[in-house]
């Protein structure tokens, strides 16, 4: 098993999202790479220098680092500093973080490939884990515990593979 940790705005929509597909094992939110304190909800929407993250637990041979990051690409704004739908403030900024460098060939080769197509510099931050810490209770699964919560990632994008045994369709 494999893990990547991806920021991506509200972390709920993420975590649903990337639940849904082939060789995802696992999945937690938290928050990422601010000091290295464990903070509560309330300090991350106080600027504590978190990034809501979504721990990705996955079975390189059922889904790639590849697969999983172009589909990271097509739920967030990767030119949006700071920002993804309605949520605004540093907690929101987009980013991958590693703790293998073994997967940053990978990653470059994405970032490249969608800073090509978006024509513009990506906002999305490319660097080390420095820390987790696990989102309280409420968050995980939050969009399963409360289907019509906000999310900034259209609800369509929550079913692509019609269940987790199928392949992602092009």
């Amino acid at each position: 098993m494999k893990t990547i940790w991806l920021a991506g705005g509200c972390f709920w929509g993420l975590q649903k999202f990337m639940d849904q597909f082939r060789g995802v094992a696992e999945t937690e939110v938290g928050y990422a790479n601010g000091p290295d304190k464990a903070p509560t909800y309330q300090e991350v929407c106080a600027n504590s220098g978190h990034a809501e993250t979504v721990r990705v637990v996955y079975d390189e041979t059922a889904v790639s680092l590849t697969e999983l990051l172009e589909r990271y690409f097509m739920v967030i704004d990767p030119t949006s500093v700071n920002r993804q739908g309605m949520d605004v403030g540093v907690q929101y900024r987009t980013g991958i973080f590693y703790t293998d460098e073994a997967d940053l060939p990978a990653i470059e080769a994405v970032f490249a490939e969608e800073e090509r197509k978006a024509d513009e510099p990506l906002a999305v931050r490319v660097e080390p884990l420095r820390n987790f810490f696990p989102a309280e209770e409420y968050h995980q699964k939050y969009l399963d515990k409360n289907p019509t919560g906000y999310c900034h990632i259209p609800r369509r994008y929550f079913n692509l593979e019609g269940g987790a045994e199928d392949d992602l369709e092009a």
